[in-house]
């Protein structure tokens, strides 16, 4: 992952984008994988998100609204919210070095090496996008691949944040692809539908 982890990012914002743009008139409402949270109240969620990742790196200012407590309100169109959100963190991100040792974060445990700042903004935004395809009935965004290398990044951020910003893990088997073991990993359960 150190060595592709634009890559990463590149794909994970494009997803996200792909997957809002396509949430059908009648979607936003529909519940998610995030537990009591709408589709609308995810993409809030993601779009804050990816803004504190942004303004940690002193690129504009902190998201107005708690990432973490969406209203499930969403002033003006969806689309440009994830749009925006997803273009200032990549301008960020294209001023940080590739070997940085420490990007600052907007979470407790940072600064991290550039590969993982990144990566963790990237898992946010891919595991969100699946979130949301599925909700709306959208094929699952996520390829084997960036699994893969999110999965890396999961393994190393995300038990701290237990509790607060994941779940506890579900079981997952040998069989499962990477993007089930990572789903797994971070508390959904790979095979959720409406």
């Amino acid at each position: 992952m150190a060595q592709e982890w634009r890559t990463v990012l590149t794909e994970a914002h494009a997803r996200l984008r792909d997957v809002v743009a396509n949430v059908p008139a009648d979607g936003w409402d529909r519940p998610t994988p995030c537990e009591r949270w709408t589709v609308a109240q995810v993409v809030q969620h993601a779009a804050g998100d990816q803004v504190a990742y942004a303004a940690a790196l002193g690129a504009g200012p902190w998201p107005t609204e708690d990432p973490f407590a969406p209203s499930g309100t969403i002033a003006g169109d969806p689309r440009s919210l994830v749009q925006e959100s997803t273009a200032r963190v990549a301008a960020a991100y294209a001023a940080v070095a590739d070997d940085a040792p420490e990007v600052n974060v907007p979470l407790p445990g940072g600064p991290y090496p550039a590969w993982l700042a990144a990566g963790a903004a990237a898992l946010d935004a891919a595991v969100h996008a699946w979130d949301i395809a599925v909700a709306t009935g959208q094929p699952a965004p996520l390829t084997e691949a960036q699994s893969a290398a999110l999965l890396e990044v999961a393994q190393r951020l995300v038990e701290p944040l237990r509790g607060f910003a994941y779940a506890d893990a579900k079981d997952s088997s040998a069989e499962d692809d990477a993007t089930g073991r990572l789903l797994a990993y971070l508390g959904r359960d790979p095979h959720w539908t409406v």
